[in-house]
């Protein structure tokens, strides 16, 4: 009893004392409380294709961060820079990579990095520095900002990467900073044995953003990258915080508003002098949504494989000026009937999955594959464009399918400006004019039908016109007067509309644009707006939110007539004349055109146009071949694209898509050279030269 009361007694001396003789002390304890708002990020949203396969998904890894709330207070500047050089070193003793934007090499003498002109002026402006600072004027005053001056100049510069990078991303209590990603997990439990030596170092599972198949359709899928000051200043009012990770180009960046998530938050509470006293978390995450594109992976696989096949083959085959140095193309396919992008391939391409290590190598590439010419390269159509002026002079009534012009080789209509055409085709009607690509008939029908009414012609059909596409693109131009008086100052003479009437001059086009022309074509007249989204889906469930149903851009008012006259005569160009190397036999009939359109490096690109079948089209294609020559050595790619559609091949039991393409290579080349041995059957449509100024 006596020890029991002596308890009681001590424990109500104690409470006296806490509530009422140091009350106070304690009422300045809690009153030193602080409160932070720290952000829980969200999951982004995935990118997969038309069936659903992913393309760009998310996998659980593991980060290194440094959390303010736990790391030194900013005035131990030492500690906080002896604890980076250790993490560092570390690092590099487990092999590991650590986040370093730094645009400066990490081995003296220093210098700036090439190719980072903006990160470099960024740095400048951070430390003060003027335009023409050196990188070892940066160092200089970098060294003083971050007060390395008891370091070695080497372990100063590893310092100062992960400073200057802390510093870009808005470290603070309520930003923590992303020091590694994804690292192994041996090197997890290294981080955590050692982690009595870091303090504020913390290893967390994160969401990992990764490319299951990273060589397909990189340019369309796109990046994502850390956000910059100038980026945070245009997004900070919708919830972005420096430390994001955002989509920088392709699906990633121009679909950032349905990929990206909404981040909670985490109340932090704690004592002034720094210790921790509780976190709670006050708003969950919710996940970005999962974007289904309307690529489809096997088409998209076989336009890559194609496509570089063919390039391959004229470098192997083709004849020094006619194909061999073709390096670069494009080829474009889609679905006719809803206007949906099945396949966008660029070549040459890069991977997604070792992009970040083999950037510098890729942007100093001089064939540029990091540029998406599907959507972006801009080209002279040449021949591909006669259909527009074919088009043209039937709704202006100038001609009919009845009409003829006289070819003799060469036009002879004005006394000082006579282009030619590759051969003499006598009296040509339409449908033989667009089988074997006569010059003459189209300067003829050009000149009678006038610029304006081809211009006309051209806008309606798509070309010079964005696509609706949602992701970015080029414009392009028609070759028009008000054009070339705004690029050269010049005006406008007569001959320059023969010029413009067989797509050359001022005509520049994307393969998209050349594709979604073809596409309206086999609509007769409806334009489709294009569209690269199938539909949006709910992250966790797949639940459709969001679809993105067909809709018609412009209706031609043009006779039907007119259209079929035109099919009537695409389809001839590749049954009997200059793609028929390829098509002659092909189990439906495929309307397209051939274009050997001039460049200024004296050295012809190839450009080919077509949909299938012509009487009920489904899908319509686009093939660009820089110095690729005639237009027909772009059909073998779309003829293996259409062999994977309708799998014709496949019921034929033989080898489909590129691989056959590489079991007919005797045969292709054989038609090659009858193509170009046979004047009827010849590309005649661009190889006239100069510009007129008759």
């Amino acid at each position: 009893m006596l020890l029991t009361l002596a308890v009681v007694v001590f424990f109500i001396a104690r409470l006296m004392q806490i509530q009422i003789v140091d009350a106070e002390v304690y009422r300045q304890i809690l009153n030193g409380r602080r409160v932070s708002t720290q952000t829980i990020k969200a999951v982004r949203g995935e990118i997969v294709d038309k069936d659903g396969n992913p393309l760009a998904a998310n996998r659980m890894g593991y980060d290194v961060i440094i959390d303010q709330a736990f790391f030194p207070a900013s005035k131990e500047t030492q500690q906080r820079n002896e604890i980076i050089l250790k993490l560092i070193n570390l690092f590099e003793d487990l092999d590991e990579e650590w986040i370093d934007s730094l645009p400066i090499t990490r081995q003296a003498p220093f210098s700036f990095e090439s190719g980072a002109d903006d990160e470099i002026a960024r740095l400048r402006k951070l430390v003060n520095a003027a335009d023409y600072a050196t990188a070892e004027d940066t160092m200089y005053w970098l060294v003083d900002r971050y007060k390395l001056e008891d370091f070695s100049l080497m372990d100063a510069r590893k310092i100062a990467g992960v400073r200057y990078d802390m510093e870009q991303r808005g470290f603070s209590m309520s930003t923590p900073y992303t020091f590694a990603t994804d690292i192994r997990i041996d090197s997890v439990i290294q981080v955590k044995e050692h982690s009595y030596e870091f303090l504020g170092v913390d290893v967390i599972e994160s969401a990992i953003r990764y490319n299951p198949v990273g060589d397909l359709a990189p340019h369309i899928i796109g990046t994502i990258g850390p956000m910059y000051a100038e980026e945070y200043q245009e997004l900070k009012d919708k919830g972005y915080a420096l430390n994001d990770l955002i989509g920088k180009n392709g699906a990633e960046g121009e679909l950032e508003s349905y990929l990206r998530g909404t981040d909670g938050k985490r109340e932090i509470y704690t004592y002034s002098y720094g210790d921790l006293i509780e976190a709670t978390e006050t708003v969950t995450p919710i996940p970005g949504n999962t974007v289904s594109l309307t690529i489809d992976s096997a088409l998209q696989r076989t336009a890559q494989e194609a496509l570089e096949a063919q390039i391959d083959y004229l470098q192997d085959t083709a004849p020094a000026g006619q194909g061999k140095e073709a390096d670069s193309g494009a080829v474009v396919m889609l679905d006719v009937k809803t206007g949906k992008m099945l396949a966008a391939a660029t070549f040459p391409s890069y991977d997604l999955t070792t992009y970040k290590q083999e950037y510098k190598t890729i942007s100093q590439d001089p064939l540029a594959p990091l540029v998406n010419r599907a959507l972006s390269g801009q080209y002279a159509p040449g021949s591909t464009f006669k259909p527009t002026v074919a088009l043209a002079g039937l709704r202006s009534h100038v001609i009919d399918e009845g009409s003829t012009v006289m070819c003799g080789g060469t036009y002879t209509f004005y006394q000082d400006y006579r282009p030619k055409c590759l051969d003499v085709h006598g009296h040509i009607s339409i449908n033989r004019a667009l089988s074997y690509s006569c010059n003459i008939f189209f300067y003829d029908v050009g000149r009678r039908t006038g610029i304006e009414t081809i211009e006309l012609t051209a806008k309606e059909l798509g070309l010079g016109e964005y696509t609706g596409l949602e992701i970015a693109e080029a414009r392009g131009q028609r070759s028009t007067p008000e054009v070339k008086k705004e690029q050269r100052g010049e005006e406008w003479f007569a001959g320059d509309t023969l010029q413009s009437s067989i797509g050359q001059l001022l005509n520049l086009y994307t393969p998209v644009q050349l594709a979604n022309y073809a596409a309206t074509i086999a609509n007769r007249g409806d334009r489709m707006k294009l569209t690269i989204i199938n539909d949006i889906r709910e992250y966790s469930t797949g639940r459709v939110l969001q679809t993105f149903p067909p809709e018609v851009a412009a209706h031609m008012d043009i006779e039907p007539e007119a259209f079929e006259i035109v099919v009537r005569g695409m389809v001839a160009a590749s049954r009997t004349g200059s793609a028929r190397g390829t098509f002659s036999n092909y189990p439906v009939d495929v309307a397209s055109k051939t274009g050997t359109p001039e460049t200024s490096t004296e050295l012809p690109n190839s450009t080919f146009i077509c949909f299938a079948p012509a009487d009920d089209p489904e899908v319509a294609i686009a093939v660009v071949i820089e110095k690729g020559w005639h237009g027909y050595t772009g059909a073998p790619v779309a003829k293996a694209l259409f062999d994977e559609y309708f799998g014709y091949d496949v019921r034929a039991g033989v080898n489909s898509g590129p691989q056959r393409l590489k079991d007919e290579r005797a045969a292709q080349a054989k038609a090659l050279e009858q193509a170009a041995q046979d004047a009827d059957v010849s590309e005649t449509g661009d190889d006239s030269s100069g510009e007129s100024e008759a």
